[in-house]
This record gives C-alpha cells, structure tokens and sequence, in this order.
C-alpha cells in the first residue's frame, strides 16, 4: 500500500512557474515509476508526465519543454516543476505510484493559470 500527498497548489499568471511536489509513505519508493496526470472541468485524467525508477521520463507533448519531472528517493518525493505555464494548464493534478497491475492516486492539487 502506498500513500501519496501532493502539495504546491497555486495560482499563477500565465508565463509563470509553479513546482508541485508528493511525499510517498507506506512502501518501497524507489522501485515504483512514478507520474503526474491532471483532470482540468468537464475533461477526462490525462497523462502529463513520468519518471520510472531508472530515472528514465517520458511527457506529454502539450508540456514537452515546459515541464520537468525529477524524484528524490531518499526524500520518497517526486517533483513537477512547470514553467511558461498556459492558461490550458489549469486543472487538478495527480500524482501516482505504478507497480505491475497497481496504481496508487494521490488526492490531487489545484492549479490555476490566469492574469
């Protein structure tokens, strides 16, 4: 079982940067590839970013660029930094722990961007 807490919600203006970060507890944290994934209204989850245990990443395109993803093992914490953040980037964020079949969700933070 693993828990997961984001926290570096935020309102920013458009350009700005916003690091999110999420401590997880509970397990081995370093063998699990750990993602961001955010759900803006009316819009289904998507994927934003990924970072396995080898450090190896993959993003989405719309942030491809824009956004980094970094974990810290020793810290059990895995970081989003987002810079030249649009007004599309506004939604909840979520961060999970993948391990075989099972996907832990953290509860989510709020980003907003808008002047």
């Amino acid at each position: 079982q693993v828990q997961l807490v984001e926290s570096g919600r935020g309102l920013v203006q458009p350009g700005g940067s916003l690091r999110l970060s999420c401590v997880a507890s509970g397990s081995v944290f370093s063998r699990y590839a750990m993602g961001w994934y955010r759900q803006a209204p009316g819009k289904q989850r998507e994927f934003v970013a990924r970072i396995i245990s080898s450090g190896s990443t993959n993003y989405a395109d719309s942030v491809k660029g824009r956004f980094t993803i970094s974990r810290d093992n020793a810290k059990n914490t895995v970081y989003l930094q987002m810079n030249s953040l649009k007004p599309e980037d506004t939604a909840v964020y979520y961060c999970s722990a993948m391990w075989l079949t099972t996907t832990y969700w953290g509860q989510g933070t709020q980003v907003t961007v808008s002047s």
